[in-house]
């Protein structure tokens, strides 16, 4: 079941928000709930290995993420204002978990700095502060996980 939802143009973010299933970031730097994200990830990239479409990826991805009892929408509309007007579907996020952490799913030869403005410019318009990159097409996906906060 594809779950396709729309971010608000400027999102409010209050600390009345969290749920309990929010997890956040221990005093040692570590963030329980990317790694959560990552370890999904991992367990997706070993049952299927690389070469697979993006999107097979992203949706085992949430699969394995609902499963450990998180939020997760997918192909979150994300739209921009320009001059006063709204322009949607300006971008999509392959995945947002927890209304927190954005995560977008590659499937590529290599990272590249393009991938990286990209997850970097959602970061910026959805008013979120971390987000993840994750390529599955590696051999290990330890290296091909990038994780950037704002």
């Amino acid at each position: 079941m594809d779950q396709t939802l729309a971010a608000p143009v400027l999102p409010v973010r209050s600390d009345l928000e969290t749920s309990k299933r929010n997890l956040t970031a221990t005093t040692d730097g570590h963030d329980p709930l990317t790694e959560t994200i990552i370890g999904a990830a991992i367990e997706v990239h070993r049952a299927l290995g690389p070469g697979l479409l993006e999107s097979a990826y992203q949706e085992c991805l949430v699969i394995a993420l609902r499963d450990r009892g998180l939020s997760v929408a997918r192909q979150v509309e994300l739209p921009i204002e320009f001059h006063g007007h709204i322009v949607k579907p300006a971008y999509r996020i392959d995945v947002e978990v927890n209304q927190q952490v954005i995560v977008e799913v590659k499937a590529v030869e290599s990272i590249l700095p393009v991938h990286e403005a990209q997850l970097l410019t959602y970061l910026r318009l959805s008013r979120r502060r971390i987000g993840l990159l994750i390529n599955f097409c590696v051999p290990m996906l330890k290296d091909g996980v990038r994780r950037r906060v704002l």
